[in-house]
């Protein structure tokens, strides 16, 4: 796999999951529940903000070297079948892309594979809620990456499979690659908000108004990596 080949794969595989609605509601509670506390101190949503995604950032990073170490384990046993293999995971891509781009024409809050299930949103609500400071933002970040990751885990298992050929220490850059296009939209949103140019509401109104489209989005760069590696063009 040639470094150019990687960089196509990471990165469209990453913005899909960076447009994933799931990280963006959970951020804009982060930020609601630090203003609350602190109104009028936008420095306390920077830094608590930059928190949040810092923890997001470290925590997405620790999955994504168990999932390459876990295929990595098999790396012998999978030599033999190894086409397969990687058809296996543009499959994987496809099917999620498919499930996500049925969002758009039939929305369904909470669905498989796309959005955080509807039982595990009051728990978050009630975690994030207890945020005050930036260290809270922190701390309360990791937990809440296990929330997350029914929703934002497929891409990023199908792009620790495509790295797993790598080993640990080949996979670590392309992980912190992928992580940084996973949190540039976060970082954006903290940004705007600390500046003035918009709202946490308004935010998270943006998102509700356009989760459908969000989703289209991630179903068709999910759906293009998955048919390019079937082809043999990534």
């Amino acid at each position: 796999m040639t470094d150019l080949v990687n960089f196509a794969q990471i990165t469209l595989l990453a913005l899909a999951d960076s447009v994933n609605p799931c990280a963006i509601a959970v951020l804009t509670m982060v930020l609601i529940s630090i203003l609350i506390d602190n109104p009028g101190k936008r420095i306390r949503v920077l830094w608590g903000g930059l928190a949040f995604v810092a923890a997001v950032f470290i925590g997405y990073l620790v999955y994504g070297l168990i999932i390459v170490q876990f295929f990595y384990s098999f790396a012998e046993l999978l030599r033999g079948v190894s086409i397969y293999f990687y058809d296996g995971l543009a499959i994987i891509a496809m099917v999620i892309g498919a499930l996500n781009i049925k969002e758009f024409f039939s929305y369904k809050k909470g669905s498989f594979g796309t959005e955080m299930p509807l039982s595990m949103r009051p728990k978050v609500k009630k975690i994030v809620e207890k945020i005050t400071s930036p260290w809270g933002a922190f701390i309360i970040g990791f937990i809440v990456t296990l929330f997350l990751l029914p929703c934002t885990i497929g891409p990023y298992v199908v792009a620790s499979g495509l790295l797993s050929q790598l080993g640990i220490l080949g996979a670590l850059p392309w992980l912190l690659y992928y992580n940084l296009v996973f949190v540039l939209p976060m970082l954006a949103i903290v940004g705007l908000i600390f500046f003035g140019v918009t709202e946490a509401e308004k935010v998270s109104r943006w998102k509700d108004f356009n989760i459908k489209i969000l989703h289209l989005v991630a179903g068709i760069l999910l759906v293009a990596v998955g048919i390019m590696v079937l082809i043999g063009w990534l």
